[in-house]
């Protein structure tokens, strides 16, 4: 099969006294999903970054919400990252960054992505409300700490403009799905990785 042609998914199962999470995600899919997180807010922020992404995603988490929803999230943020970078092989031919600005009514988001497998996340906003939904709001953070760890990933969110916590919120995750869906997507002009060094 052509490198091009290469098929770009991954299965992650991860079971551990506090979390049991099945992840599978085609890069190069339309957008295709099935979230079940036990957390409305954020099934539905999954969606969104889904959808708007482009990767078709299926995602279960049985978590220990009767203590919180701390374990869920963030551990659903360390297999979606371990997904996303196994998925990713060896990252031959990929832009390898990826940005976007993107709008939720008054809301603004900046997200930037660098696929560099240095992991490091700058999260650039303060919550003023505790929870959305059935989600607390700190665990924001925490998801997206998460996946730029396990994925290798150099991430970026910055909020341009404030607003309503629900649409600040989905304009990360959205934000967040088009730079990754830039980061990924092929490059004809590149041959092996774009690095200087050779490697990625």
């Amino acid at each position: 099969m052509p490198a091009s042609k290469k098929l770009r998914q991954a299965e992650i199962n991860r079971k551990t006294k506090e979390t049991d999470i099945k992840i599978k995600i085609d890069l190069d899919g339309t957008g295709k999903n099935k979230i079940d997180t036990g957390i409305g807010f954020f099934d539905h922020m999954l969606t969104a970054f889904s959808k708007h992404g482009f990767m078709d995603l299926d995602c279960t988490v049985k978590g220990d919400l009767k203590v919180d929803g701390h374990h869920s999230v963030e551990d659903c943020g360390i297999v979606l990252g371990e997904a996303i970078k196994k998925a990713l092989g060896d990252k031959a031919g990929i832009s390898r960054y990826g940005y976007f600005i993107l709008p939720m009514d008054e809301a603004l988001v900046l997200c930037s992505i660098d696929l560099c497998d240095r992991p490091f996340l700058g999260f650039d906003y303060e919550y003023k409300v505790p929870m959305i939904g059935e989600l607390d709001t700190e665990l924001v953070k925490e998801f997206f700490y998460a996946v730029s760890y396990s994925a290798g990933m150099n991430l970026h969110i910055k909020v341009l403009s404030d607003g309503n916590a629900h649409h600040v919120t989905e304009a990360m995750f959205k934000a967040f799905a088009k730079a990754l869906d830039m980061a990924v997507s092929k490059d004809a002009r590149i041959n092996g990785v774009l690095s200087t060094k050779g490697a990625l």
